[in-house]
């Protein structure tokens, strides 16, 4: 193919003439810290310039049993999993609402409730897609050799693969573990033993997905319609890695990866000082916003949204038009707590101090548990007032609130089926 080395040129010098010229807009904060508060950019470098590969090694770690996330905490490891919990759970089940007898047509199959743990740097999050290694691909294909033969042939006739369908409580996005997801699984076959389920679901991946516990329920069970709140934790690694400090200030010098910030240098953090903008008027920021924030302050803003039915839509990403506006973005929050601790790094035997937030809903909006985490530790550190994200939620724009924090340090902890118990908190 013949190529005109004009042509490349004129296109590459017209890219570059878009990109200098491509404006970043920034909400326009009234309050009286809008000159401390970070840009975008900033947030974002602030957020990735972590030690995050420590936080994946114990999400790793815990996925294979040897911690656990109650450990953090002080509080007693619960009982190992090595020989998942088994068991055939009809009469007693707490999703049973009418007597249990022989019945046919469609409440005749056998449905499987599967509690997993998994490791969410190993797969490209929980939702099946085509060319990619996902927990829901992954499961589907384990649970193949138990489809009954109905929906066997059917899926020949289709030359479709082999699958079963896993319906799920929560779809995680990529980077995300979890210590105790919920789905289920049916099927007709009335030979098919929880022990083999077990064992074809623990071979798919070992190390990096494993089965908690696999109970028979009532078809009635549904792991997300069921379900009535969900427990998220977040763990930000708050070591002081970021290079260039100032009397508690820092200069924000356009590197994302912390390897990267150590080879930067202060020349790259002086040049990187022409290019941030105000958010109001364009002119230049001097870069010498604070970084250091209380993790006191942190659980103070998290605590004004307790007990309250509120709209997240401002702290939502990526959802439909349908779900932007009204009672679907609305979420009521039974605890959000924050408190400092430290993460065992099993590789050196050292320890990691972090802040972790714990968030209880009875759901949670698309990215909202990420960028709530950004957008909170963004306000502790601007010094805002402690109804700061109280007043983000009348904003006009989601550009007011921070971009999502890295998916690395989010776990979903588990899921409720019955109602909130606040004993239950990691974090009191």
């Amino acid at each position: 193919m013949l190529r005109c080395p004009t042509a490349v040129r004129t296109l590459r010098n017209l890219m570059e003439v878009q990109s200098q010229q491509k404006v970043h807009f920034h909400y326009n904060h009234t309050d009286s810290c809008k000159f401390s508060r970070w840009t975008a950019r900033e947030c974002y470098e602030f957020m990735y310039a972590r030690p995050w590969h420590k936080v994946v090694d114990f999400y790793a770690d815990m996925v294979k049993g040897h911690t656990s996330l109650s450990e953090l905490f002080g509080k007693e490891r619960p009982a190992d999993h090595e020989d998942a919990e088994i068991r055939e759970d009809h009469e007693k089940s707490e999703f049973v609402s009418f007597p249990v007898k022989e019945r046919g047509g469609r409440w005749a199959r056998i449905n499987f409730k599967i509690v997993l743990s998994y490791h969410g740097g190993s797969f490209d999050g929980w939702q099946k897609q085509p060319d990619m290694n996902t927990v829901q691909g992954l499961i589907e294909r384990s649970l193949g050799e138990f489809v009954d033969e109905k929906k066997a042939q059917l899926l020949k006739d289709k030359n479709l693969p082999l699958e079963g369908c896993a319906v799920v409580a929560g779809r995680t996005d990529k980077g995300v573990s979890a210590s105790q997801q919920v789905c289920s699984f049916y099927t007709w076959r009335k030979d098919v033993k929880i022990e083999d389920v077990k064992d074809a679901l623990d071979k798919a991946a070992p190390g990096k997905i494993r089965v908690v516990s696999l109970t028979k329920v009532s078809r009635e069970f549904h792991p997300n319609f069921s379900a009535k709140w969900r427990r998220y934790l977040y763990i930000f690694p708050i070591d002081d890695v970021l290079g260039e400090k100032q009397g508690g200030q820092i200069w924000i010098d356009g590197c994302t990866d912390v390897h990267q910030q150590k080879e930067c240098g202060k020349s790259a953090v002086d040049e990187s000082n022409g290019n941030l903008t105000d958010d109001d008027n364009d002119e230049l920021v001097h870069g010498n916003k604070p970084i250091k924030f209380e993790v006191s302050k942190v659980n103070r803003l998290l605590g004004q949204l307790e007990g309250k039915l509120l709209s997240y839509k401002m702290f939502a990403r990526d959802t439909k038009a349908s779900r932007n506006n009204g009672p679907p973005t609305e979420c009521f929050v039974f605890h959000a707590r924050a408190i400092e601790t430290s993460i065992p790094c099993a590789q050196d035997g050292s320890h990691m101090k972090a802040m972790c937030i714990e968030l209880v809903a009875n759901r949670f909006l698309r990215k909202m548990v990420r960028v709530l985490v950004a957008t909170v530790i963004r306000e502790a550190t601007a010094g805002a007032g402690d109804d700061a994200l109280r007043k983000l939620m009348d904003a006009t724009c989601r550009r007011a609130t921070a971009p999502p924090a890295p998916s690395d340090g989010l776990c979903l902890v588990d899921v409720g089926y019955t109602d909130y118990d606040r004993s239950l908190c990691l974090i009191p």
